[in-house]
């Protein structure tokens, strides 16, 4: 990882927290290691959130809806997933066996790695440091037009629901026509509240759709 520490002028100072931040429940368990990356990773998450909406609110002029939807894009799994590709970090994680897919570490451990090596950046060099960090390679890609990372709609709003420890469910509320050509209603329920609704010939297009609006009534709730 030096490659990385000098990039950003980082002289560690223990690198034993750098081993845990990219240490696996499952490495730890098979080889007997001390801790794992959890705890990091849960004051890492914080940490991104609070410097992302800090530089949404300063430089975006949008709503809370929109900005919400914004940094859900470049803070969500397949976002944080590009970054440790791009810094060429990925190779310095380690898991137990159990926990590759078809020889490769999971995109869900990878994303929660960013964070937890964001933690232990933030616990040795500070608030100051890690937000220079974190802006530094995040910024680029929300300057980028050409750049997404969300698969769909659905992506965004979990993202923006679990923000606000809200609950989210897809319920199926009608079926039509003959099995060849059915078409599924689809709501999608927000603390028990329905905010969309999306009809189309799967139930995932349908559930896709109601996120779509969802994310919409969200964005302008406040202003309608």
């Amino acid at each position: 990882m030096d490659e990385f520490f000098n990039k950003y002028k980082i002289v560690p100072k223990n690198r034993k927290l750098y081993e845990t931040a990219f240490s696996h429940a499952s490495f730890v368990n098979e080889h007997k290691v001390k801790s794992d990356y959890e705890r990091l990773e849960f004051l890492g998450d914080a940490i991104l959130e609070l410097v992302i909406s800090d530089y949404l609110y300063r430089n975006f002029d949008e709503n809370e809806g929109e900005m919400t939807k914004v940094r859900a894009s470049y803070v969500c799994e397949n976002a944080l997933y590009e970054y440790m590709k791009a810094l060429d970090l990925i190779k310095y994680i380690k898991v137990g066996n159990g926990e590759l897919n078809d020889g490769e570490i999971k995109r869900a451990i990878i994303a929660d790695i960013f964070e937890s090596l964001m933690a232990a950046i933030y616990l040795e060099e500070g608030f100051f440091k890690v937000k220079e960090v974190i802006l530094d390679i995040i910024v680029p890609y929300i300057k980028n037009p050409n750049v997404t990372f969300f698969s769909d709609y659905k992506s965004i709003l979990q993202e923006a629901v679990q923000t606000e420890k809200k609950s989210l469910t897809y319920e199926i509320v009608a079926e039509e026509g003959p099995p060849h050509d059915k078409k599924f209603t689809v709501v999608v329920k927000i603390n028990n509240i329905i905010y969309g609704k999306g009809k189309a010939s799967s139930k995932k297009e349908a559930e896709k759709e109601a996120a779509r609006v969802a994310l919409t009534k969200l964005a302008n709730i406040k202003y309608e």
